[in-house]
């Protein structure tokens, strides 16, 4: 059995990095729960070579992949993406999750993506995140919510989802906004 080398760990979740040998539970996970995410995601291509693709831009500075994984188990319990990563004097960065149908409600997103706040203002040096999330997607919306994400504003057709172009709500933290808000990285 391979040695898991997790970045963080939580409670119940630990953090790493998507490696290409997630491929298989990645994607029996998606396929599982692609009603649940098509609203949100739209259709998805799960082939090797979309995988590939995903593994060659999260290697690039300005991308982060990880999966939330169980603490004992190892199983992937859901997926977190800092996309957009930029440098110099913003020091920012777009932040997606997944959460898959066989695990939600448990508060493993909450736990996870405390994790990767605590990473990104941490270890990554990061000064602000921000989320874009269709409006009707109430559990994204109630999840950042938690974390303590604040609505900044409205972007009409955004981004360009099951043949239209959907309109987000934009929610973003800072790294002063996250200690202020006490969010220990423990709790859920």
């Amino acid at each position: 059995m391979a040695i898991t080398s997790y970045l963080l760990h939580g409670p119940r979740v630990a953090l790493r990095h998507v490696r290409c040998q997630d491929y298989d539970e990645l994607t029996a996970l998606a396929q599982e729960s692609a009603e649940m995410l098509r609203p949100w995601l739209g259709a998805r291509d799960h082939t090797p070579e979309a995988f590939e693709s995903y593994l060659e831009r999260i290697e690039q500075p300005t991308h982060e992949g990880f999966v939330i994984c169980l603490n004992g188990t190892g199983a992937i319990v859901g997926g977190i993406n800092i996309n957009n990563i930029v440098r110099g004097t913003l020091q920012s960065g777009t932040v997606g999750y997944t959460a898959y149908a066989s695990t939600t409600g448990r508060g493993y997103m909450t736990e996870g993506l405390r994790l990767v706040l605590q990473l990104a203002f941490g270890q990554l040096a990061l000064h602000r995140l921000e989320a874009n999330i269709q409006p009707d997607n109430t559990s994204s919306l109630n999840l950042i919510k938690r974390l303590g994400f604040q609505r900044e504003g409205y972007s009409t057709a955004f981004q360009f989802i099951n043949g239209e172009w959907r309109d987000h709500e934009r929610w973003a933290i800072t790294a002063e906004m996250q200690r202020r808000s006490g969010s220990d990285p423990n709790t859920s």
